[in-house]
């Protein structure tokens, strides 16, 4: 619900152009080929299919031929699709996306069998689990399913497993149910955190003709998004996940398997993504924990896995030198000899005591809820979330924003509940902390001055702040979907000098 411009695709959005970003790709090749042979990202070889491929093989699921536990477990509201194999310690894998699958694990996992009851589920929403919305879905949701599939399963304890944004759930997980965590895993993980990261490096080894062939799949119509994920694939957009190329017959589970989910399930996901802030939340935190990175996952940029071990100041960091994003599937004898040796530690130990970092949990949760700052970005841009932040507000911890968006949702808050005035300065501040640095963002906050200044019955003073914005010549479509307004701002700004604005109400809950 954030406003921004519309060219900028959010974090993990499912469009073709990035709907791979955070995709669990693995590096399966045919069997015989020895590892020396095999082409990998960093030969930079090119090919090109000239042609659309629109029958996709039909490869079957590797687990419909596995000896393997199948089941759909009740969790309440909805079941879970579940598999089950091995004997230890349980370990529960949890897929990426949002809008992965538990395919992703697929055949590689099987030799953690031999140490771990290995625990597959597709989260709500994704795969072969029911696609029940329920109020939302949001990541607290999906930990919250975690912890009642675990009850469902009878299950203790258990080593959780967290790959791509399966660590992230795995994170936030481990910060709501400590007690049953037995040791946490995070394999390529996304961080937790707002920070700032280097750039992504998706595209460094992606030649001209094999991006301009990509965006050309993107825009042929008709095509599915498998037909899309299979044929990108072919194009040489499995550099942007892989270390080795995948074989043609993995590319088609890949796209046939790995990618499937509820109708806006990663849209609505990924809003909730960006809200996530566990910073300082591990700080003495005894569960033992492995960090898993590829150096050649370009998923991320080198600074990537630094950062994310920083914020577990306890965790073992490893890094594998021959591998992309799916380390599992590009160095399994390693990885698992890793994963091995972490599961026997884990299950042979104590039990740890949580007790001085649960408290240290209360703390740092009273901490971040007293701050208006952190408020921002916990909320969402709903009715609820505009509750919350208008109850917070007061005039003293205005002084203490400065960022233009937090400023404007702040803003709509206050709008939110008809309090007009208060947010009418807090859409000056947003002006002046814009002024010099975004003209886009001058032109938002004098477009919501306007708008506040109508609502007060102040129509002369709305006009010069719509002739103002007006005047600044920014253009590009801005959105605001929970009120269901999209506009280019200069020409809105010009219109709403001829006709006043009329409240919109919040659409979202």
């Amino acid at each position: 619900m954030r406003s921004k411009p519309m060219p900028k695709p959010p974090l993990y959005l499912p469009a073709a152009a990035v709907c791979l970003g955070m995709l669990p790709f693995s590096a399966l090749q045919p069997k015989g080929i020895a590892e020396e042979k095999r082409e990998t990202v960093l030969d930079r070889v090119v090919h090109i299919e000239r042609r659309v491929i629109r029958d996709i093989p039909k490869i079957p699921r590797l687990c419909d031929a596995m000896d393997i536990t199948k089941q759909r477990v009740d969790i309440g509201d909805c079941r879970l699709y579940t598999e089950q194999e091995g004997k230890g310690i349980a370990m529960v894998l949890l897929h990426g996306g949002p809008g992965g699958t538990h395919h992703c694990f697929h055949p590689a996992f099987s030799r953690a069998k031999d140490f771990a009851k290995v625990i597959y589920y597709d989260q709500r929403g994704c795969g072969l689990s029911d696609y029940m919305e329920g109020p939302y879905y949001t990541v607290d949701q999906a930990v919250d399913d975690l912890e009642r599939l675990r009850k469902a399963l009878g299950v203790d304890r258990w080593i959780v497993l967290g790959f791509s944004y399966g660590g992230l759930l795995a994170q936030c997980y481990a910060v709501r149910y400590p007690d049953p965590l037995a040791g946490l895993v995070l394999v390529g993980s996304s961080v937790a955190m707002p920070i700032e990261l280097g750039r992504s490096r998706q595209q460094d080894f992606l030649s001209r003709d094999e991006r301009r062939r990509i965006r050309a799949i993107t825009k042929t119509p008709g095509l599915s998004m498998e037909q899309q994920v299979y044929n990108r694939h072919l194009n040489g957009d499995w550099k942007r996940q892989h270390y080795y190329k995948p074989s043609p017959e993995k590319s088609a589970r890949i796209a046939l398997y790995e990618w499937k989910h509820d109708t806006h399930f990663n849209a609505l996901m990924s809003r909730h993504v960006r809200r996530v802030d566990l910073r300082g939340a591990f700080e003495g935190c005894p569960i033992p924990t492995l960090i898993v990175e590829g150096k050649w996952d370009l998923t991320w940029n080198t600074d990537k896995p630094g950062k994310l071990h920083k914020d577990h100041p306890g965790a073992r960091l490893v890094l594998f030198e021959h591998s992309g994003h799916s380390v599992f599937d590009d160095e399994p004898e390693r990885f698992f000899a890793e994963l091995r040796a972490f599961a026997r530690k884990v299950s042979k130990g104590p039990r740890p005591d949580l007790s001085a970092w649960k408290g240290h949990l209360r703390d740092w949760r009273k901490k971040r809820n007293e701050s208006l700052t952190e408020m921002l970005r916990l909320v969402g841009w709903g009715r609820s979330g505009s509750e919350k932040i208008a109850k917070a507000y007061t005039e003293e911890r205005l002084r203490d924003l400065s960022d233009p968006r937090a400023l404007m949702r702040t803003g709509f808050a206050l709008y939110d509940l008809k309090r007009y005035e208060e947010a009418l300065a807090v859409f000056r501040k947003m002006h002046e902390q814009a002024r010099g640095k975004s003209s886009r963002d001058m032109a938002v906050s004098l477009i919501w001055q306007g708008h506040m200044l109508d609502l007060l019955g102040r129509r002369t003073e709305a006009v010069t702040a719509y002739t103002k914005a007006a005047d600044l010549n920014e253009h590009g479509d801005y959105r605001h979907d929970q009120y269901g307004l999209v506009y280019s701002p200069s020409g809105y700004a010009a219109k709403r000098t001829k006709a006043p604005f009329e409240r919109l109400e919040n659409r979202l809950p």
